[in-house]
């Protein structure tokens, strides 16, 4: 009798964005207003609009204010330094590529820290990669991170793949992690967060394989990358818990029979890195993560409007401290 194939769950994206989306009703309701995010569209590329509609039909549905600015890209740069300065602007996101060159990193930094809803200015980037997780020497202002490496964080989590009992930081201590692509959108950041939190992860790209690790027994306060020379696909997913995948273009497919039994596979590519024989594997399946993505951007933008409020209230409390100090100061006049 042939032994009985592993039942592969498949997961979808949907379920995990409700339950991020009903974390972030509770938000709302305790800012008590309506975070407005705008979009800005300075291409033709058909995928950014319907990407920019999704945006918008996501934040109405779910308690969010949207507006779509479309503008010339010759015209982008003010207009994203209007909305800097526009104080009923909470969140802002650009829908990528504009120039399709260094001009459009350069846009990434013209967005302000306080309106970057995707993590992309270089303050955002410059603590994700130093494991620097917070805005203010106090610990009360979290960090922004990139909204696609952090919707997979979030899908791990929903999945269990962090060990909750372990220190924060440390809960993916034990686990072996393949990230096949390392753009520096999603691959190279991803790579970067997963060993931040304790995993030992391969990062797989077209030339080599490096290994990005905290060192042995997660001593060190962030990841090292280590190049694995002459390491292929098939010396990292045998032994990897966890691979993910997302190589653009439909013919690249992950080699299902050198994948770890029992494996969790999750594809971030907008086509499918995995075939169908993925199921004979993989204990858990992720087949699309795009709406996972867009719920851990309004949560970014939540995150925003609630560091505006901290700020404000923390200038009040100061104003007034000052006024109490210098009250308490005054020498009294005495009458003659």
């Amino acid at each position: 009798m042939a032994a009985d194939k592993p039942n592969c769950k498949v997961i979808l994206a949907n379920n995990i964005a409700k339950s991020i989306l009903g974390e972030i009703q509770d938000g709302l309701k305790k800012l008590g207003r309506t975070p407005l995010l705008v979009g800005f569209l300075s291409s033709n590329d058909p995928a950014a609009r319907v990407y920019a509609e999704w945006t918008g039909k996501t934040c109405n549905e779910n308690g969010f204010a949207y507006e779509l600015r479309e503008v010339d890209r010759e015209e982008l740069e003010d207009a994203l330094i209007d909305a800097n300065n526009d104080p009923n602007v909470d969140g802002i996101m650009v829908y990528y590529p504009i120039f399709g060159n260094r001009q459009d990193q350069y846009l990434q930094q013209i967005v302000s820290t306080e309106k970057d809803v995707e993590g992309l200015s270089h303050q955002y980037i410059f603590n994700m990669y130093q494991n620097i997780r917070f805005l203010d020497p106090a610990g009360t202002k979290k960090s922004i991170l990139p909204c696609t490496p952090l919707a997979v964080i979030k899908i791990l989590e929903y999945l269990r793949i962090y060990n909750t009992i372990l220190a924060y930081g440390n809960r993916l201590h034990g686990r072996t992690i393949t990230v096949i692509n390392r753009s520096e959108v999603v691959g190279r950041p991803l790579a970067a967060l997963l060993a931040n939190d304790g995993a030992t992860v391969y990062s797989v790209d077209i030339a080599d394989v490096q290994e990005f690790t905290r060192g042995e027994g997660i001593r060190k306060k962030k990841h090292d990358v280590v190049e694995k020379p002459g390491w292929e696909l098939k010396d990292c997913l045998p032994k990897s818990d966890v691979v993910i995948s997302g190589v653009p273009g439909d013919k690249y497919k992950v080699p299902a029979h050198l994948l770890k039994d029992g494996a969790v596979c999750i594809n971030f590519s907008s086509e499918r890195n995995f075939n169908p024989d993925v199921k004979e594997k993989a204990s858990i399946y992720v087949p699309a993560i795009g709406k996972v993505t867009i719920a851990v951007l309004l949560r970014n933008l939540l995150r925003l409007a609630q560091n505006k409020v901290d700020a404000s209230a923390a200038a009040t409390q100061s104003v007034k401290d000052e006024q109490k100090a210098a009250e308490e100061s005054a020498i009294p006049v005495l009458a003659s």
